[in-house]
């Protein structure tokens, strides 16, 4: 099967352009749709743009982002690419996988499932290794060595949780109402116990909260936005507890509570513009 990216839509957008694309995944084993939002061309004195990967939360595609959060304007402006993947493989027509909009597509927590069932659900290799690759090998005016990371709710886990084990990789990062500790709450019981198993250590191993006690050498500070008239704050977000476990390891943490906002898009495009100066400024432009 085809590796190399095919484009399949283009559309100019703040003088440069988003364009769609297919290819198949050895990673995954199937093939997976992704967005590039490529800048306005003038807009940019280096040669090649940095990227900024941004990860989708659950029930998600590769298209929500880039069409309800208006992140094209300041990355246009910035002259950063935005690099926006689907949340989970697709088409593989595993039992069970559409049961629940919380679990299988859709839902892949940015892990890599260990569970015999669920053995293509890599979704930590595909964004931190293949997709990486396979722009840096077809995409000749993107710089993938300068990257940034992003994402909302469940794609807020995946991106604090890459960057955290992977600080030699991303410049910086930032997240919309994430899941910050989900070995404590409903969707990441349900997902770690089926992805994988009963082993708790391993599910420590994809949640922030864990993790900053082993990976804190963090210098750009993270940035979180999180509306306080979110439905999931007090049982799934649970930003509280990734503030004391920073607190306790001296990470610098800016977390910004906003009144009457919830956990949709129109918080994102809200705030969205804050998000990509924050990543500018990671990635020294």
């Amino acid at each position: 099967m085809e590796n190399k990216p095919t484009e399949i839509s283009s559309s100019k957008m703040f003088g440069g352009y988003n364009k769609r694309y297919k290819h198949y995944s050895p990673t995954l084993g199937c093939s997976m749709n992704f967005y590039i939002y490529f800048p306005n061309s003038t807009s940019q004195s280096h040669k090649k743009f940095p990227v900024l990967y941004w990860l989708s939360g659950l029930s998600c595609t590769d298209e929500n982002f880039i069409s309800k959060s208006g992140a094209q304007r300041v990355a246009s402006t910035e002259g950063i690419a935005l690099i926006s993947p689907d949340t989970s493989p697709r088409g593989l027509n595993v039992e069970g996988e559409a049961d629940s909009w919380d679990f299988g597509v859709g839902a892949g927590f940015y892990l890599n499932a260990t569970q015999e069932k669920w053995k293509n659900w890599k979704m930590y290799d595909y964004i931190v290794k293949e997709l990486p690759k396979l722009l840096s090998e077809n995409f000749s005016q993107l710089d993938t060595s300068r990257a940034s990371i992003f994402g909302h709710s469940m794609g807020g886990h995946g991106a604090l949780t890459i960057y955290l084990k992977n600080l030699d990789k991303y410049k910086s990062v930032s997240a919309f109402a994430p899941v910050v500790n989900p070995v404590n709450c409903p969707w990441g019981q349900k997902a770690f116990t089926n992805y994988l198993g009963n082993n708790k250590a391993e599910w420590e191993e994809y949640d922030a909260t864990c993790l900053i006690s082993k990976f804190n050498n963090v210098r750009a500070t993270i940035l979180i936005d999180q509306g306080e008239d979110d439905k999931f704050l007090h049982d799934q977000l649970l930003p509280h507890k990734f503030e004391e476990a920073c607190r306790a390891v001296n990470v610098p943490l800016l977390v910004r509570m906003h009144s009457g906002y919830d956990h949709s898009y129109y918080f994102i495009a809200t705030f969205i513009d804050d998000h990509i100066r924050h990543h500018a400024q990671g990635l020294n432009l």
